[in-house]
């Protein structure tokens, strides 16, 4: 089929030679040998008047045109995709569609575990695969490396829909055997102690650290630092360290491990986790029944109350 005198069936060849860079590669997904794709890209730069990809060293470098036609290509076969290759699927439980998402390791223990053990009752044959969520998660999104991501409002952009999935607060968490903090700890006290957190991405983005330089102008010892929430809860066991974490997480881990919860000395702003799609796949049929079962899923989700320790009367 042609448009504008463009064959379309090079779109889908253009994609990926943007992204992938390299002619070998290319070909082995494009299930073509590496001369009928170094033909079909000199057909796209006969078209586009413009090398596209040039040879620097070993590698292929995009130009500016291709840089520019990157986005709105990847754009257009997912609308494609979404909206006239999709058909709508009556039931469930005959899909054996595979999307992927990017979410934290908190997100899969407190919520997407229980939703994809709901979703496997109905649609036994529908398969996931979890990306971490890092600082190129909204760039995974564009680039249709992922269907939906799982992230907190703070990520948020206008580029894609979302939905409120939960709120979630902080707690601090101490190892049992800790004696040196009560039910209860100052803002003092906790400034003090020795602080395990997580960086997340490249960047090593440190979770609730900017929170507290800019309300409290202060700065805690940061003494162990991990790459995701679920080592939290084991690395303060036997120590005289302190965890702020999340609550549904704490609870989880409370429940297996010698851990004392107890509430953070200074009130945090609830945080709310948000579904986001790509815009272009809106209307995906299968997309859109696999995001109505994880909002049901954290819908029945016991609500955000503020965490308060039962006393003993």
């Amino acid at each position: 089929m042609r448009f504008h005198h463009l064959d379309l069936n090079l779109l889908v060849a253009l994609d990926v030679l943007l992204e992938e860079q390299n002619i070998t590669h290319a070909a082995t997904r494009l299930h073509m040998t590496q001369s009928a794709t170094s033909g079909v890209l000199a057909r796209l730069r006969t078209y586009f008047d413009d090398d596209l990809l040039v040879q620097v060293g070993r590698k292929m470098m995009p130009t500016p045109l291709a840089r520019e036609l990157e986005l709105p290509v990847r754009e257009v076969l997912m609308t494609i995709q979404s909206s006239i290759t999709a058909r709508p699927v009556h039931q469930p439980a005959e899909s054996k569609r595979h999307f992927r998402i990017a979410a934290s390791d908190y997100v899969i223990s407190v919520m997407l575990a229980k939703a994809f053990q709901q979703i496997a009752e109905q649609a036994p044959h529908i398969t996931f695969e979890m990306l971490a969520f890092g600082d190129t998660a909204f760039d995974l999104l564009t680039r249709g490396a992922v269907e939906m991501l799982i992230i907190p409002e703070h990520y948020l952009t206008e580029s894609h829909p979302s939905h409120l999935l939960f709120e979630e607060e902080h707690v601090c968490v101490v190892w049992a055997g800790n004696k040196t903090v009560g039910e209860r700890i100052s803002i003092e006290q906790y400034l003090e102690m020795g602080h395990i957190t997580v960086g997340l991405g490249r960047s090593r983005r440190i979770t609730i650290e900017d929170f507290f330089m800019s309300q409290y102008k202060c700065t805690r010892r940061l003494e162990v630092i991990t790459h995701d929430f679920n080592t939290l809860p084991q690395l303060v066991v036997g120590t005289e360290r302190i965890v702020t974490m999340h609550r549904r997480l704490a609870e989880l881990y409370a429940q297996h491990y010698p851990l004392r919860i107890i509430p953070t000395p200074v009130p945090l702003p609830l945080m709310q986790e948000h579904l986001v799609w790509h815009r272009s796949m809106d209307r995906d049929p299968m997309l859109r029944w696999v995001r109505e079962q994880i909002i049901k899923t954290a819908q029945a989700m016991p609500p955000c109350e503020p965490y308060e320790i039962s006393m003993p009367t």
